[in-house]
């Protein structure tokens, strides 16, 4: 068996296709020159500096080996042949496959070059070697201009501030977070935000980069004003890797498109993580999180064990700001109702989603607890009122059963 992709999802189906006790035929080949690491991190605290680059390995590099996977880190595979089932690397190799695992997870979106975006100083944030690339440039007293005020920059203002940078956000819709989260989240990190020193601007078009010597030097938005900036970061989302999917002739929607086993249209060849698409409750979504690269590659490693599973994992996902630790349960898409509920503790808060009746989802800030009974509700497919998650005399824990 082939895997093409050397990331979580492809570490996750290789840890359980072991475990279950298959050893042998398993080739790895990934594009990057580490074994299949931690990408949450790299946002956090390894661009802080807090944290070493082996840290972030899911398994250490001999693991591979010693359980007798063979490896090509490096190596980036650029056509599928189906008819042949072999793959083709840019050195010209092949490689057979009885089965094909598709891991080629996505790419972060670039400012077009017609505005700067190919200036030296703007940077965007996906791989170690981003961050190896980028983190030099965050000393103290320099300016950052963050375009995108999705997670990934976020986290990033927040390390920024942290290490003494002075920092512009940039936000083209109405809000930071606007995409994936309820206004009341919105503002709760606004407001942490703003606390720290960041100076963000929403509603606020980038017309484009200012230069001197290919050297980026700050940005002019819509209104005319500039910005001075020393670097810019830009976090304004990703697309799928989907395109030696495409050409070898795969179903591809924003994604490569895969059944309730991340089966895809051909039998022989499956797909995980980023770079996959599936319905969910009638629903065709992409999810770029650990958690879904991680139960997709984990069970089709069982699939293809034999045993009879399908995909309905409960989505889950976090992010670490300043001193503030966000965990998400469920997908608030759909959403048509928000209740907030206060923490048990100073600065703690819930954000709880339902669509209509259902709830589906939940954003718990600093409060760990409505975390964890969130998620066992939605998992449990319980309906707990409004009222009664709004009614901090109401215990979690009791709503859970």
């Amino acid at each position: 068996m082939v895997i093409v992709g050397a990331g979580q999802a492809a570490a996750s189906f290789a840890s359980r296709h072991i475990a279950l006790g298959n050893r042998t035929g398993l080739l790895l080949i990934g594009d990057e020159p580490e074994p299949p690491y931690q990408r949450p991190p790299l946002s956090k605290k390894y661009m802080s500096g807090e944290l070493e680059k082996e840290r972030l390995f899911i398994r250490p590099e001999q693991w591979y080996s010693e359980q007798g996977i063979t490896t090509f880190f490096g190596t980036r595979v650029v056509a599928i042949e189906r008819n042949r089932k072999q793959v083709e690397t840019t050195n010209g190799d092949t490689f057979g496959y009885d089965r094909l695992l598709l891991c080629t997870g996505s790419s972060p979106r670039k400012l077009p070059a017609a505005i700067g975006g190919d200036l030296a100083g703007v940077y965007t944030l996906r791989n170690i070697a981003d961050v190896e690339a980028m983190a030099p440039e965050f000393q103290p007293g320099r300016k950052l201009l963050i375009v995108g005020g999705g997670y990934i920059g976020l986290e990033a203002a927040a390390v920024a501030r942290k290490l003494g940078l002075e920092v512009t956000l940039l936000e083209m819709a109405e809000r930071i977070l606007q995409r994936v989260a309820a206004p009341e989240t919105s503002d709760f990190f606004r407001n942490l935000h703003q606390g720290h020193g960041v100076d963000i601007r929403e509603s606020t078009q980038l017309a484009g980069l200012l230069e001197d010597s290919g050297q980026v030097v700050g940005a002019e938005l819509a209104d005319g004003e500039q910005i001075q900036a020393d670097l810019v970061l830009v976090g304004i989302g990703a697309t799928p890797n989907s395109e030696l999917a495409e050409k070898c002739g795969l179903d591809c929607n924003n994604g490569i498109v895969v059944n309730d086993i991340c089966q895809t249209s051909d039998p022989n060849i499956y797909a995980a993580g980023d770079c996959s698409n599936f319905l969910r409750n009638g629903q065709s979504i992409r999810l770029e999180s650990v958690q879904n690269a991680a139960d997709q590659g984990d069970l089709i490693a069982r699939v293809l064990a034999g045993e009879d599973v399908r995909y309905n994992a409960l989505p889950w996902f976090w992010s670490d700001q300043y001193d503030c630790k966000l965990q998400i349960a469920g997908l608030n898409i759909g959403y048509t109702e928000i209740v907030l509920r206060p923490g048990t503790k100073p600065g703690g808060q819930s954000i709880w989603y339902y669509a209509k009746d259902r709830l589906i989802a939940v954003d718990a800030m600093n409060d760990p607890l409505a975390y964890a009974m969130g998620r066992k509700i939605i998992s449990a497919g319980l309906h707990p009122s409004p009222q009664q998650i709004a009614d901090t005399g109401v215990d979690l824990k009791s709503l859970a059963k």
